[in-house]
């Protein structure tokens, strides 16, 4: 069951040696923007003073790039390296201090950090090893395409997001992916497949916000959008560059700003006026015309005005603060894209040690002694599955529903911290031979088998919960981050099958997956139904807690019996009514339909009628 213990097939060899950058011996030349370059081209440079060592050992060969940046300062091959008495006259950090004719500039500022850190010692304050393998190489000049795109996506944003998310989401984040597609074009990256499945998860998570209405799952659709689009820049495919991608996003939205107007500034200087000014004068008149005509129609028919009121934003003075924020917020962020796209960090190269290896007996007791704790709570589990609840029940004096509630958290917890035993078992596994790497994926494949029972007794006990005190958004919720869990100890044990080279990306993924299900499936409408139906099964209902959902939840509340349905659904009518009607670019489907389904069907039961069956007794006001 090793991941890390039985060590790096051939395809792994390969791709781990095109990932390692020496970041403590002499400067390597083409030090670009690809993580499938850092070992390529190296040119032996002089050894660095104070004792610092120099790496030795051949290069590996490098494997075709997945993301290339022509360099020009590169030197050729065979290029001289300065002599010594050129590495002492240019001290680290030192304005003036170029790199001496034939060196790689980023290679030399890499080689003088190095020198610096030797000097200083341990309190030196120059950067860290891992932080000068993963910078980036500056990056070109953006062009005229992104320029046009990041403003493109800052429009969008202040004509479309003024009055609400829907539809206009993803009219803004469109643009923003033009813009980052041309900057690693320019860049000359190239497109991978595991870049596109990121990039098409972070749309399709994008995407949520405009089908529901509820902000939970948005959110999280959000957080994961995030996540799936920093991979998709950095190309990351280790455990570093999966964890600090989204860390790259950061960078590029302090810098972006700053590579763009760099950019104006040099274009402003030899601007070509015959060639622009006549677009500039056709876009204006072309403006007018719209807005002229547009008007004459728009007065002269009132369907026309209201298709045209339907589609046009409607800008007026006071909402300029708010939209100048929206376009400013998004152009930054546009550009922010595009700049990771065009010089990444290149997270892969950080390098990590494996923790150090135990005995078999150090390493293999405690977790077997685990192993055994989980088997025996697992027969009973089974034991009680298969008929056993009268008579456990009646020893501990629960109740059916304090028996499921009282376990479910608990078998949760130990979900969690069972990955976090695997990993540190996996850091500190025995690695002498195959009969370790034999020990390893026995002990912790049984350890995983077990833990994934734990998941279903977890799962199990969810469910008795439910059929008891009915579904919750809190229920639905931690239900599904176990499933998620049980995903990823599947994973777990498939990498100690078949190699772990893509256990991070498999990670990655699971969780961009889980959480566009988890928006796509509509956890309101889920705890809608699921509490309908147990309605007509048992009679009982929670009409409080009804008024608290969201209008995805409205079909699925349709379908009770008056006057329950109108009390279920008085909560969600009015604050559709305070919201009063968007327009379409911020109205998700969501409350389209519940929309819909209201005018139909006013709610028509009274506020008394409903008093009497507790639809305001969880509620305040």
């Amino acid at each position: 069951m090793a991941t890390t213990a039985d060590g790096p097939n051939d395809g792994d060899a390969a791709e781990a040696a095109a990932d390692a950058t020496p970041v403590a011996g002499p400067p390597q030349a083409a030090d670009r923007p690809d993580d499938s370059l850092a070992a390529a081209g190296a040119a032996a440079g002089p050894a660095s003073d104070a004792g610092t060592p120099t790496e030795a050992g051949p290069l590996p060969a490098p494997r075709e790039p997945e993301a290339t940046t022509p360099d020009a300062s590169a030197p050729p091959a065979g290029a001289a390296a300065p002599d010594a008495a050129a590495v002492a006259v240019v001290p680290a950090g030192s304005p003036g201090g170029g790199a001496p004719p034939g060196w790689d500039p980023t290679a030399w500022r890499r080689y003088q950090v190095r020198r610096e850190r030797a000097r200083s010692g341990p309190w030196s304050a120059a950067p860290p090893d891992w932080s000068e393998a993963a910078r980036p190489a500056a990056p070109a000049p953006p062009s005229t395409a992104v320029l046009v795109c990041a403003a493109a996506a800052g429009l969008a944003a202040a004509l479309f997001l003024g009055d609400g998310v829907g539809p206009g989401l993803l009219l803004v984040a469109l643009p923003a992916v033009a813009a980052a597609y041309a900057a690693a074009r320019t860049a000359g990256r190239t497109a991978r497949p595991w870049t596109l499945f990121w990039a098409l998860g972070c749309t399709a998570l994008l995407a949520v916000p405009v089908l529901r209405d509820a902000a939970w799952p948005a959110t999280v659709a959000l957080l994961a959008a995030v996540l799936a689009g920093a991979l998709a820049l950095h190309g990351s495919r280790t455990w570093a560059g999966v964890l600090l991608s989204p860390v790259g996003l950061t960078d590029g939205a302090v810098n972006g700003v700053r590579w763009a107007w760099a950019a104006l500034r040099s274009r402003s200087t030899g601007v070509d006026r015959d060639r622009w000014l006549p677009v500039l004068k056709a876009a204006g008149v072309a403006a007018g015309l719209l807005l002229l005509f547009g008007a004459l129609f728009a007065s002269a028919d009132a369907a026309f005005a209201d298709l045209l009121g339907g589609l046009v934003p409607d800008v007026t003075i006071g909402d300029g603060p708010l939209r100048l924020a929206l376009f400013l917020l998004a152009t930054a962020l546009a550009l922010a894209a595009a700049r990771t796209a065009a010089a990444p960090f290149r997270w892969d190269r950080i390098r990590t040690t494996a923790g150090k290896p135990r005995s078999r007996v150090e390493w293999a007791l405690p977790l077997v002694v685990l192993a055994v704790l989980f088997a025996g709570f697992n027969a009973v589990q089974l034991a009680v599955l298969f008929g056993g609840y009268d008579k456990v029940l009646a020893s501990t004096g629960l109740t059916y529903a304090e028996y499921a509630r009282q376990g479910f958290w608990q078998l949760l917890w130990a979900t969690l911290l069972t990955l976090a035993v695997i990993a540190l078992a996996l850091r500190w596994a025995p690695r002498g031979g195959p009969a370790d790497r034999r020990l390893v994926r026995a002990v912790l494949g049984t350890l995983c088998a077990l833990t994934l029972v734990v998941v279903a007794s977890a799962l199990r006990r969810m469910d008795l919960y439910v059929d008891a005190y009915g579904l919750t958004r809190l229920r639905v919720s931690v239900a599904a981050m176990e499933l998620w869990l049980g995903a990823v100890i599947v994973l777990i044990m498939t990498a100690g099958l078949f190699g772990a080279r893509l256990l991070p990306r498999a990670v990655a993924g699971s969780a961009v997956a889980a959480a566009l299900a988890f928006g796509l499936l509509s956890p309101d409408a889920v705890v809608a139904e699921k509490n309908a139906d147990r309605f007509r099964a048992t009679g009982k209902i929670d009409l409080a807690y009804f008024q608290s959902l969201s209008a995805d939840a409205v079909p699925a509340l349709d379908r009770l019996p008056e006057p329950h349905r109108s009390c279920a659904l008085r909560g969600i009518a009015e604050e559709l009514a305070e919201q009063g009607r968007a327009p379409w670019y911020a109205t998700s489907l969501g409350v389209h339909r519940a929309r819909r389904i209201l005018d139909e069907r006013p709610v028509a039961a009274r506020a008394a009628v409903c008093s009497r069956l507790g639809t305001f007794s969880g509620r305040s006001g």
